[in-house]
């Protein structure tokens, strides 16, 4: 076969695979912003429960029990009768611990309440089952759009070795990269039994994991921040750095093309 023929298919291969890798490219750059604005929904979710701004559970209010009829006699013969001295000192005294203890404990609440996000947010009207039903939607899409990631770079790892396009060391180390993301987000706590975690999380153990904070330790709360906000970060850089890495090939693919 003449080489200007060889030369010619060598050219139309590499064409051809150009084309393919533009597609993947572009899914892939698209997969990525679905995946980190899911990661960065889910850590907002977090924050907006363990911040207070969206309260996990409502009390019940206590409802005053009604008072029996002898016991209402009594109450009433007590408020007629008059108060000796030593009666009067013992009942000023209670009041005046009373009113002091209220005065100590409405500065704290008061500068509690100043510090929740409620006070940046005032005009959004989160409830609990919106943000429930939004941690369960953004579990979902994490999964098909990590997945969907990682067969993206697969898929550009393979034509970049049958076009021969150059970027073989970036493009694999973004491929694994990806895999390890995903291996990371993944909720294995669904099937270890809490042995291994994943960065997802279920509503059910954030809202567990929140109530349980008043019976946490100094260690607990460190394992608390360290499950929900450390480990999401590591996957949420591993997600970062297979991108820059698929990046530089795309770049390494330029590069080499323009000097054939």
């Amino acid at each position: 076969m003449n080489p200007e023929q060889n030369q010619q298919k060598n050219l139309i291969d590499t064409t051809d695979c150009l084309e393919a890798v533009g597609v993947f490219r572009g899914w892939k750059n698209f997969l990525f912003i679905i995946t980190a604005c899911l990661l960065i929904l889910l850590q907002a979710s977090f924050w907006l429960i363990n911040t207070g701004y969206v309260k996990a559970d409502v009390e019940p209010k206590a409802e005053p029990l009604a008072a029996a009829p002898e016991e209402l006699q009594q109450s009433k013969e007590a408020a007629n009768k008059p108060l000796t001295q030593t009666e009067k000192i013992q009942q000023a005294a209670k009041q005046a611990a009373a009113d002091s203890n209220q005065s100590l404990a409405a500065p704290a609440s008061s500068a509690g309440e100043q510090t929740k996000l409620k006070k940046l947010l005032p005009h959004l009207n989160i409830k609990i089952r919106h943000l429930t039903w939004l941690i369960r939607a953004a579990d979902w899409l994490l999964i098909l759009t990590a997945t969907l990631y990682c067969l993206t770079l697969l898929f550009t790892l393979k034509i970049s070795l049958l076009g021969r396009l150059g970027g073989i060391n970036h493009i694999s180390r973004a491929f694994f990269l990806a895999l390890i993301f995903a291996l990371l987000l993944l909720p294995w706590q669904k099937f270890f039994g809490g042995i291994i975690v994943g960065a997802m999380f279920t509503p059910a153990e954030l809202l567990d994991a929140y109530a349980a904070a008043e019976t946490r330790a100094i260690i607990g709360t460190v394992f608390y921040y360290l499950r929900f906000t450390g480990y999401w970060l590591i996957a949420f850089l591993v997600l970062i750095s297979a991108q820059l890495r698929s990046i530089r090939w795309a770049k390494a693919t330029l590069r080499r093309l323009e000097v054939i």
